[in-house]
């Protein structure tokens, strides 16, 4: 379904943005992922383009600073592209760390045995990280996320160098998949004070080799912020009352609360806005799609924004009225690689035209070759008026025939 290239065409001559998937490719491998799945593809969310990624290595590392933290990363690093990203969005990568999660494994290694691990496995803790595997040199953790895993391994490796400990560190998928980066990255640039990890598929990696201040202006905390607004409230109100707002209010808080570990801010009771704090982006965007889904099924539309700020989460919800056609659209704004990104929520008269087109497509070019047909041969006898009934007819025809 992903891949229609003819309605993704249509949509971005009405949407005058490009189309990048309808539904989603990703192919689940569980009963949760394949509901999730499922719910994509049922409500046929497309992901559009608002502003287009250009994906380098000087543009991975500038959105590697502002989503780790400039302060979080000292100015005596070397930055290494082991394998290129690829200069293309994949929409099944977006949807795989929605689904999945954006935990990450943190492996870290020492050159030699030394008490500090101890010290290493507790700064971890405190970041909220949970420690799988430990001896006297590796330590093998669950992180909250890539780039909490990699804030947490620059300060380690900081410490390290301060008392003459190479300290390596790797991030990946899976425990094996961060041990194998570390290999790999210690094959490639040897074993020094660094951490290997992935961007938009390619390999990168951050080496120290000189002692550095982790104090440098403070530990730099980023967060993940997510902006919801409900569209014509005020009309919604007057038609089903002001209780049916605060229900699908209530909603939503708590399935950020329950289900995304998200927490509330800027919310008040039988408001038709709120602002939520979450510990990773695709929580967010998860929680504004399920969100954008929820309202939609309930004769209402959202528009969302995920950001690092709350400033800048409602100013990319603000970016839905310049994604619009005669009638408001529900989006999920966001920002992925350094582009600007939306989910779209079809209405379901939209998913209803969309269903008929994906599912009849042998019949309507069928009619298509018929109509053009028996029209040239009426225009040519001098008859253009009957060739215009016959196609009226076909066409009513191909709609209400099963």
């Amino acid at each position: 379904m992903a891949n229609n290239s003819l309605i993704k065409w249509v949509f971005k001559l009405i949407l005058k943005y490009k189309i990048i998937s309808i539904g989603t490719k990703y192919v689940p491998s569980s009963k949760v992922e394949n509901e999730y799945v499922e719910m994509i593809n049922f409500t046929k969310t497309m992901l559009i383009e608002i502003e287009e990624a250009n994906i380098t290595t000087e543009s991975i590392f500038y959105n590697l600073l502002k989503d780790v933290g400039e302060k979080n990363i000292p100015v005596n690093h070397k930055f290494y592209e082991l394998k290129p990203a690829k200069n293309e969005i994949e929409e099944y990568a977006l949807v795989s760390n929605i689904i999945t999660g954006n935990d990450r494994y943190l492996y870290v290694e020492l050159s030699a045995s030394n008490p500090l691990i101890n010290e290493f496995s507790k700064i971890i803790v405190d970041a909220k990280g949970e420690i799988e595997e430990y001896s006297s040199t590796e330590i093998v953790a669950r992180m909250l996320s890539k780039n909490d895993a990699i804030k947490i391994a620059t300060k380690i490796i900081g410490i390290g160098l301060s008392n003459e400990l190479n300290v390596m560190a790797a991030v990946g998928m899976t425990a094996a998949a961060a041990v194998e980066r570390l290999i790999n990255l210690n094959k490639e640039i040897g074993a020094l004070s660094g951490i290997g990890f992935t961007k938009l598929g390619g390999e990168y990696a951050l080496v120290f080799e000189s002692r550095f201040n982790d104090s440098m202006g403070g530990f730099e905390d980023h967060q993940n912020y997510l902006f919801i607004d409900m569209i014509n409230s005020t009309l919604f109100t007057n038609k089903y009352g002001k209780n049916k707002l605060v229900e699908i209010m209530n909603n939503i808080k708590n399935f950020i609360i329950t289900e995304c570990e998200g927490t509330i801010e800027g919310y008040r009771e039988g408001g038709d806005d709120l602002i939520a704090k979450f510990p990773s982006k695709a929580l967010a965007i998860k929680a504004g799609l399920d969100a954008a889904w929820f309202t939609l099924n309930n004769k209402t539309k959202i528009r969302a924004g995920v950001g690092r700020t709350r400033h800048e989460a409602g100013e990319r919800a603000q970016l839905a009225d310049e994604v619009t056609t005669n009638t408001p659209l529900s989006l999920v704004n966001f920002e992925l690689a350094n582009g600007v990104y939306a989910y779209y929520i079809p209405s379901e008269f939209t998913r209803t035209i969309l269903n008929f087109i994906m599912n009849k497509k042998a019949k309507m070019f069928a009619i298509f070759l018929f109509v053009f047909v028996i029209s040239y041969f009426f225009i040519i006898l001098g008859y253009w008026e009957f060739g215009l009934v016959a196609a009226l007819l076909v066409v009513l025809y191909g709609l209400f025939s099963k």
